[in-house]
């Protein structure tokens, strides 16, 4: 396995974090203490959560996958060999995430409500990476586009007072350090600056989505990934199993994430999306590389990405995303990558 700084913090994350999201939705609590298992035997210390999941997001579901990890860590007692993140949702109109009914927002009051409730789900005393998952204003991070539409809306709670709320998390050690997640170039700026400014706690990591089909990352945030040491943490390396070939000429493998939630994630079903991926494909078998793996690795030897997040239903899905640590990508692969991203480029942002 290999290892990455956290930020400019001593940690040490494995280049590979294991992402959770399915557990208590398409995988139980047995096939869920599996992976971590398995996971951890292979040198993986970094697991992603969200006080939100399982998804797709229900009322029922949510906090299967913090409970999962929580009963995980009572059972093993290895909470001290896991890097945790966890994420506190931004603006939601889900009436079930908070009490009374209450509409999600940034505010302290909401945060340290998240906080506690996580901190009980987890069966833990802390958090390594608490993240903000996404902002309090309107920024279409999920929107499938690449262009800022400006919004203006009196209620978002602004980056300040969420960054304040943040950092008293750390000052109690509830929270050792903090990330964003689905941010912009604007959105890092403003924290840093807010950090620096009033000596509050800097964040460590931006976590948005990035593979091939999605790079958009590359455009304005790798350069203040880079220079400001706030590293990727890539999620969606195989862009919802696109990118591992399984849904290929229009295959639908029965339980799959498409085949259960097809309504529920259309960001990669484009015009070019279909063409792209067949010309990924092809590249993999002309170097006899497997196609996820070919793609997780490209995230990962990215110098702006700190850790892959990476996600699975199957053991055998998850054996070989982790093993795609072993793989390489020479100079003459990487420049065919980088020519079919020029006649295809970002066709899912």
């Amino acid at each position: 396995m290999n290892f990455k700084k956290l930020g400019k913090t001593d940690l040490k994350v494995s280049t590979i974090c294991l992402g959770t999201m399915t557990w208590g939705e398409q995988n139980t609590q047995k096939d869920a203490f599996e992976q971590m298992n398995y996971a951890l035997d292979q040198g993986v210390n970094f697991f992603d959560t969200a006080e939100l999941y399982a998804v797709p997001m229900k009322a029922e579901t949510r906090g299967k996958t913090n409970q999962i990890i929580g009963n995980w860590f009572s059972q093993t007692k290895k909470r001290d060999k896991i890097i945790l993140a966890d994420k506190v949702v931004g603006p939601s109109q889900m009436p079930w995430l908070r009490p009374n009914g209450e509409k999600a927002c940034l505010n302290k009051k909401q945060i340290d409500f998240a906080i506690d409730r996580s901190l009980k789900d987890l069966k833990t005393d802390y958090i390594d990476l608490y993240q903000v998952h996404w902002p309090d204003r309107p920024v279409g991070a999920f929107s499938g586009k690449l262009e800022y539409e400006h919004k203006s809306i009196n209620s978002s709670i602004n980056i300040e007072e969420t960054l304040d709320a943040l950092n008293s998390l750390v000052k109690t050690g509830k929270v050792r350090h903090i990330g964003i997640s689905n941010e912009t170039a604007w959105g890092v700026n403003q924290y840093l600056k807010f950090s620096e400014n009033k000596e509050l706690a800097r964040i460590v990591s931006i976590q948005n989505a990035y593979n091939f089909l999605n790079r958009g990352f590359e455009v304005n945030l790798s350069e203040i990934a880079i220079r400001e040491k706030v590293g990727l943490l890539a999620y969606s390396p195989l862009a919802s199993g696109y990118l591992s070939g399984k849904y290929r000429n229009g295959a639908m493998p029965q339980k799959s994430r498409m085949d259960l939630f097809y309504d529920y994630w259309p960001r990669y079903r484009t015009i070019n999306s279909e063409k792209a991926i067949e010309e990924y494909w092809n590249l993999a078998k002309e170097f006899n590389l497997n196609l996820a793996q070919m793609s997780i690795k490209f995230c990962e030897i990215q110098p702006f990405v700190t850790s892959v997040i990476i996600g699975a239903t199957k053991m055998e899905q998850l054996k070989t995303n982790i093993d795609s640590v072993n793989t390489n990508l020479d100079k003459k692969l990487i420049k065919k990558i980088g020519e079919i991203q020029k006649r295809y480029p970002n066709p899912c942002p």
